[in-house]
């Protein structure tokens, strides 16, 4: 059994025991007019069901690092036939049958070397719907009580971003820049980290993180009622 004995900065402890109870309820989704989603949304509506979607899952795991929750991203290599040097979150197809779940770990493992016994799975985040490549992702949050001990695995992974937790919910860092897809510009958003910009699927799949981090500390600050 995991011990949550890592000290946070951000939050405590209490953070992690809110996020699994939490995730049993009604997630905030993704709204087409919301923060993290592009403008115009037409064609990138990453609610909106596909026919007959190819299937990945992705881990977004938080870990301790310097007292600070961090979440672990990679830079695809620029060999890569698609989303070469983009920054995305550990994970990838699933094999035939698979369960999202199972297939998070597994492109963990593969991607970042790290063992799975100190990943505690706390549930699913909202499936997000790729249509520019057809694709139905399936986010799993996870945690660490202990920093990971990484080896990037060079074939699949350029580089690996540890970004904290609170970098991604300073406003300062979130903004949006112009993209053109298929001839059509549209803006999109996204986080800035170091000389990288997070942007598409993966700014989305954070965000709803954030929104669920926002709500946390929302109800932390609220006063309390009782005499």
């Amino acid at each position: 059994m995991l011990q949550e004995s890592s000290p946070n900065a951000f939050d405590g402890p209490g953070f992690i025991q809110w996020l699994r109870a939490r995730l049993k309820s009604p997630l905030p989704g993704f709204a087409p007019e919301g923060r993290f989603s592009p403008r115009p949304v037409h064609g990138r509506n990453y609610a909106e069901p596909l026919t007959d979607p190819k299937l990945a899952a992705v881990l977004l795991l938080l870990y301790p690092k310097n007292g600070a929750w961090h979440i672990p991203c990679v830079v695809r290599p620029m060999t890569m036939p698609t989303h070469a040097g983009q920054i995305g979150l550990p994970g990838g197809t699933l094999l035939p049958n698979e369960a999202p779940a199972v297939g998070a770990i597994r492109e963990y493992q593969e991607e970042l070397g790290a063992g799975s016994d100190h990943v505690e799975l706390l549930g699913p985040l909202t499936p997000i719907h790729v249509h520019s490549s057809g694709y139905r992702i399936h986010p799993w949050l996870g945690v660490a009580f202990q920093p990971p001990d990484f080896s990037i695995n060079t074939h699949e992974v350029e580089g690996l971003l540890e970004i904290p937790l609170a970098h991604l919910m300073d406003r300062r860092n979130f903004g949006s820049q112009p993209r053109s897809h298929r001839g059509e510009m549209y803006e999109s958003p996204c986080f800035s980290f170091q000389r990288h910009q997070i942007w598409g699927a993966t700014c989305v799949i954070l965000g709803e993180l954030i929104l669920l981090a926002e709500e946390y500390l929302a109800l932390a600050r609220r006063p309390d009622p009782s005499p």
